[in-house]
């Protein structure tokens, strides 16, 4: 039986667009999946996807398709984050908060977002102090997986594991350095300002 639901959520996970975006309510794609396949969690709680996404999960899931829930977001076409190289200052929050690594940059120097990359998760919008960083609409009327594709899908899931694998700490010394309690402080930043991004997303 485990087993079974295991595969189950592995099947649900593949079905999703990966942009790693919360708006779910979860921590990820792969999160929203084990629910969905082990807690019968809703399968309309993914606006990127949309309500083909929605249709989906439900076949996977072998559920009934609901309408989008309004409370995790609407579907809308895919955005792309912009940072304004006039006001970006370099404090690299928004690295660790996108999830596919699309931001490029390094401390006090101006960042840049890299396109292909950039899944549109809106996550790096209230991570940056400055609010340096805008959405454009990067698919015209198209949405959900009509503006999005499998391949990038299992792209920004590539990404999204390499970047996990880069935040995780390694194990801890005897004793705490200065430059991990800093390490320690700035990760503690990120994470408040990701819990701001969903408690905003919240009606």
């Amino acid at each position: 039986m485990q087993d079974s639901r295991q595969a189950l959520a592995a099947r649900l996970d593949a079905a999703l667009p990966q942009t790693q975006c919360t708006r779910c309510g979860y921590p990820d794609c792969a999160a929203y999946a084990h629910a969905i396949a082990f807690e019968a969690a809703a399968v309309n709680r993914c606006p990127p996807g949309g309500q083909e996404g929605v249709a989906r999960l439900a076949a996977i899931a072998r559920t009934e398709v609901l309408p989008l829930d309004a409370d995790c977001g609407a579907e809308a076409p895919r955005q792309l984050a912009v940072i304004d190289p006039a006001w970006c200052i370099g404090c690299t929050l928004c690295l660790d908060a996108c999830p596919t690594d699309a931001i490029l940059g390094a401390n006090k120097r101006m960042h840049t977002v890299i396109d292909l990359h950039c899944t549109g998760c809106e996550l790096c919008v209230p991570a940056c102090p400055v609010d340096c960083i805008a959405l454009e609409n990067a698919s015209g009327e198209r949405s959900g997986w009509q503006a999005w594709s499998q391949q990038q899908a299992e792209t920004a899931l590539q990404r999204y594991r390499l970047h996990q694998a880069r935040k995780s700490p390694p194990p801890p010394p005897a004793a705490p350095t200065e430059a991990e309690g800093a390490g320690d402080r700035k990760r503690s930043a990120v994470e408040a300002a990701l819990a701001r991004a969903r408690a905003r997303r919240q009606p």
